[in-house]
């Protein structure tokens, strides 16, 4: 065989590759279209209003992501003032703490029958966790109005657990567990 001969069946090998792809790719792309055209228009009408409200949802995401970026230094500013406000300083924070709890008992009507104090320091966030046991007698009415008086309180409690004790005159004995914070 020429050289000839064998470059002008080296072209034809190519050429029938190259017909063969593109009949292959044009094989494809009818498969495609068939199955695009098989689909159910309400069924593409339901993805495009899903796909339209699934990018509503998006868009008023990252709204809400830039609000919440251009209010967070009012928002640490808000947790400072808190700290330094409303949680007392370790050192004087329990005997602030029994003479609140009287003071509010004291308003309320009731009589206090204990306090007693467990402490956590939480390492790494300035503060201790001090959780408060208190025992107070008298009745119904005055038990609101001493929870009304934590609410109220110029110091920061957590009501967390509230339990009827044993009782041998008439009116309520409670066991109120409160959960506050020293800042360290």
């Amino acid at each position: 065989m020429s050289d000839l001969t064998r470059k002008l069946l080296k072209w034809r090998s190519l050429a029938m590759a190259a017909v063969g792809a593109i009949v292959l790719a044009d094989l494809v792309l009818l498969l495609f279209l068939w199955q695009l055209n098989a689909s159910d228009p309400a069924a593409l009408m339901r993805q495009r209003a899903d796909l339209e409200t699934r990018a509503k949802l998006l868009k008023a995401d990252v709204l809400r992501g830039q609000q919440i970026r251009k209010n967070l230094p009012g928002i640490g500013g808000q947790a400072d003032h808190f700290y330094t406000d409303q949680l007392a300083p370790a050192a004087q924070g329990y005997s602030s703490i029994v003479g609140d709890l009287g003071e509010i008992a004291g308003k309320a009507g009731l009589r206090t029958a204990g306090t007693s104090f467990r402490d956590k320091r939480l390492e790494g966030r300035g503060v201790t966790e001090v959780d408060i046991d208190e025992i107070v007698e008298g009745d119904y009415g005055s038990v609101l109005h001493f929870i009304e008086g934590l609410e109220r309180s110029k110091n920061f409690y957590l009501l967390t657990d509230l339990g009827l004790e044993p009782q041998t005159v008439g009116g309520l004995r409670l066991r109120l567990e409160l959960r506050t914070y020293f800042r360290s």
